[in-house]
């Protein structure tokens, strides 16, 4: 990946350089410091053998901001999660209570983020650990939900011709996932991302080529199109967005094909938003389901998270979505209705899921929120429990 950095380095230095707007020594000492705490209670209650879990946790990231000096910039940023209160009865997925149900917030100290970035005209490099998303983060997001998000290590190119034009290219070489260090996954991943917004709306195409350098062989290819729409009505605002993409995962002498399609329409009014959508992450006959290993996964197909992985039957998800504010704040909710892709499986209903949250800043710099989530299980043989979520969050940002 270093190799690949500095020849992107050098090429872009090859280009017109931007004047010299500040002296180096201010390009540092005129950076900027910043800060972002989120103290969060989260509840877990499934209907099996597990305990109930029940933690609070404390994530403080700090980072400082460089201005440009001849283009050139730099971010550093550090990451840490406690728990805190005296509450750590979960699971954290690293090993630690594994008699009680999962809440996937492991503490940890590391670097979140720390890169160079470049840019002249209409091109911007940027070489080392950073937060890369695309679109909705249906396949690539930083699951900022999370206390410990994802970044990667990469390179990355974006050139933008046009106002309406955004082309990206990242090299992937590892996965900073939300388990802490210890499991962050090396990788070779091509990512490609080009927008186009029309007149008639936004038109994205994509292709994400996955690879986990464990020294076997595996892949997992996607390519896929996005639209993104939206009328006015006289008082009304009507928002509709459909995508499609194919899938090919090899891994040793197996290889397995699946679809994708989502199909969503809004309507808008008087600030209050309805949303109906039904997504479909298909399934090769019932023995693989479509995946998105990158995705913030969280914000997908509920937020019980009963969903992370795909089934192998493919998964069927029709929603529906209501947002408006209330005293202050945003209130949102959410019903799911989950089945099997492949009606030949043997578990073809998967549940429903009815999700609700509530958020307020205050004092300019703060904000908090409550957030449910009960899931309803379906087919026994589809492995899933009933499961109830609580969140309540204070946050900070300077």
């Amino acid at each position: 990946m270093k190799k690949v950095g500095m020849a992107v380095i050098a090429g872009l230095a090859g280009s017109s350089v931007q004047a010299q707007n500040v002296e180096l020594h201010e390009a540092f000492s005129g950076g900027t410091v910043y800060g972002d705490l989120r103290l969060r209670y989260e509840q877990v209650q499934q209907d099996n053998a597990l305990k109930d879990a029940e933690g609070v946790t404390m994530r403080t990231r700090l980072g400082y901001r460089t201005l440009d000096y001849f283009g050139v910039s730099g971010l550093v940023e550090f990451e840490d999660s406690r728990n805190v209160l005296g509450f750590d009865d979960y699971n954290d997925t690293l090993g630690k209570n594994t008699n009680y149900s999962v809440i996937a917030d492991p503490e940890t100290t590391e670097l979140d983020q720390a890169y160079l970035q470049y840019k002249v005209g209409q091109v911007t490099g940027r070489l080392g650990r950073q937060v890369i998303t695309y679109d909705n983060h249906r396949f690539v997001g930083h699951v900022g939900w999370r206390q410990d998000r994802q970044t990667f290590d990469a390179a990355r190119l974006t050139y933008t011709p046009l106002a309406s034009v955004t082309v990206d290219y990242a090299y992937l070489s590892q996965r900073n996932r939300i388990f802490a260090e210890s499991r962050d996954l090396p990788s070779k991943d091509h990512l490609v991302n080009a927008r186009y917004q029309s007149p008639l709306g936004s038109i994205t195409g994509y292709a994400y080529l996955l690879e986990v350098d464990k020294g076997a062989d595996n892949a997992l290819d996607t390519f896929g199109v996005r639209y993104v729409g939206q009328s006015d009505l006289e008082s009304l605002a009507i928002n509709y967005t459909a995508e499609y993409a194919t899938q090919t995962s090899e891994s040793g002498n197996n290889e397995f094909d699946a679809d994708y399609y989502l199909f969503e329409v809004g309507i808008s009014a008087v600030n209050l938003t309805i949303l109906a959508g039904y997504e479909v992450l298909g399934s090769d006959n019932g023995q693989y389901g479509f995946s998105t290993p990158l995705a913030t996964l969280h914000a997908q197909n509920g937020w019980a998270d009963q969903f992370l992985a795909t089934p192998s039957g493919g998964l069927e998800d029709l929603s529906f979505t209501v947002k408006a504010p209330l005293a202050g704040g945003n209130l949102t909710a959410r019903y799911h209705e989950y089945s099997a892709s492949d009606s030949s499986v043997n578990a073809d209903d998967l549940g429903s899921e009815v999700d609700l949250a509530y958020q307020r800043p205050f004092a300019q710099h703060y904000s908090a929120g409550i957030k449910y989530a009960r899931y309803m299980a379906g087919d026994a043989a589809a492995g899933k429990v009933d499961t109830d979520k609580l969140w309540v969050t204070l946050g900070a940002k300077f």
